[in-house]
């Protein structure tokens, strides 16, 4: 997989991510409009999780590849 398809696998993982929260949160017909910060920073989280979730993935499977990430999971 190319960087170029990797984020875009990357960016669809998030959205799906979201939309799993926003789902859970009584679905996606009401207006984005009603979203309160701590909703925005919950999207946010979820998204982030799943972006570091792959990033390990791919760090453990292929580490030559996968240099530039290992920085997103350092301490």
């Amino acid at each position: 997989m190319t960087d170029d398809e990797w984020q875009a696998h990357v960016t669809r993982e998030a959205a799906k991510a979201i939309g799993r929260w926003l789902e859970g949160r009584g679905g996606l017909h009401h207006p984005l409009r009603s979203l309160t910060t701590p909703d925005l920073e919950a999207m946010a989280a979820k998204a982030n999780d799943r972006f570091v979730m792959l990033a390990a993935e791919r760090i453990k499977d292929k580490p030559q590849e996968a240099a530039s990430l290992r920085w997103l999971l350092a301490g």
